[in-house]
């Protein structure tokens, strides 16, 4: 069974057992219970409006502060001896779907 869920302003199709990286989630979360935006079981697909009725997903947080890649900008303006160079690491927590009820 699969469901689409909204965490943190963005969809993510889930499934029981998947573990997923989503925006940082605030401090002490330890459980979350989403709504099921549409729900894919086998053949049958159930499209909610906006959510589906009586669907709850069931998420856990394994790790509450996970690190992304490094990356590097650069503002750089040809023959006028003008560059920046900025880093940006994202932060993620690490949730895992624990139910699709």
């Amino acid at each position: 069974m699969k469901a689409v869920v909204k965490i943190g302003g963005k969809q993510y199709i889930v499934s029981e057992k998947e573990t997923l990286l989503v925006d940082l989630l605030p401090e002490g979360t330890k459980e979350l219970k989403l709504d099921a935006m549409l729900i894919i079981d086998g053949d049958k697909t159930t499209v909610g409006t906006p959510v589906v009725d009586g669907v709850v997903v069931k998420a856990e947080v394994t790790d509450p502060l996970v690190k992304g890649e490094k990356l590097r900008v650069i503002r750089y303006k040809s023959k006028k001896r003008v560059h920046k160079e900025m880093g940006h690491r994202q932060k993620y927590s690490q949730i895992t779907i624990t139910s699709i009820k």
